[in-house]
């Protein structure tokens, strides 16, 4: 699918007139956006701008003060964390939040936990030599699981415990992890931080290939200027909790107001 025909996609989640503070301290004020189907959609800005903020409401980590988030024509104030996973919104975090001691398919399968039905032990007690309803569920499962690992590339790492991998592959692990969520709406936290210029390549190229091969929506959090404009679609640009720029990369890239907060800085 090229980007013309995703751009085309209709809305799937709609933010309008998100504020948040902490105190006295605003962190989004009157933000408003929206994300069209199968798109790869962008935020964007300075350290301390509100991106994370902005996806912790929308994963329903934080309970905004002011505006709606709809997803899929259902409008909610705030979103609740179970909710959301079970709508078909999954997230990635900045810091990893893998189970360090766990191997590479035992964290995977954990993303699988919403969408485990039997009881696995119980049917383990009542059928110990059979194969009943919950040893096929968990077979599929496995499958599942199996296949992402294939997708991601981590075959040689699959009994290893996450905890001894590099950081590169400990981010594709959290990635996988979400994805094994199957979900409609795919959060990213900045998933190429602190990753080498190889890594980010093949971070990114996973990040396509999730978008065009699964048709999954992606939110990105992202530093890298690069990166953003070369896979992104929209780009939606915070600076200090308000909203400054908003369209094709080109038009943010060529935005004087985004230019002077974020581009011609440093970091």
């Amino acid at each position: 699918m090229n980007n013309e025909e995703k751009t085309k996609g209709d809305v799937i989640l709609d933010v309008k007139n998100i504020s948040l503070s902490f105190g006295g301290v605003k962190a989004l004020s009157d933000i408003s956006f929206d994300v069209r189907e199968h798109e790869v959609r962008a935020i964007i800005g300075p350290n301390g701008a509100g991106k994370s903020s902005m996806l912790n409401c929308i994963n329903g980590v934080y309970v905004p003060q002011q505006g709606t988030i709809s997803f899929r024509g259902q409008t909610f104030s705030h979103m609740d964390s179970h909710q959301v996973a079970v709508m078909g919104i999954a997230r990635t975090f900045q810091n990893l939040a893998l189970f360090k001691g766990m191997s590479v398919i035992d964290n995977l399968m954990t993303g699988r936990n919403l969408k485990i039905k039997s009881n696995l032990l119980w049917q383990a007690f009542r059928n110990p030599f059979g194969i009943g309803p919950a040893q096929r569920e968990e077979e599929q499962h496995r499958e599942a699981v199996e296949h992402i690992i294939d997708f991601l590339e981590i075959q040689a790492w699959r009994k290893t415990p996450v905890g001894q991998l590099p950081y590169g592959l400990q981010k594709r692990v959290d990635l996988g992890r979400a994805l094994a969520m199957e979900p409609q709406v795919l959060l990213l936290d900045e998933p190429m931080a602190g990753m080498n210029v190889e890594e980010k390549q093949d971070m990114c190229r996973f990040v396509l290939d999730v978008n065009e091969e699964f048709g999954t929506t992606v939110v990105l959090i992202e530093h890298d200027m690069g990166v953003v404009m070369d896979i992104s679609d929209r780009v939606v640009v915070l600076d200090y909790g308000k909203k400054i720029g908003d369209g094709t990369p080109d038009e943010v890239r060529n935005n004087p107001e985004v230019i002077s907060a974020y581009l011609g800085t440093s970091h």
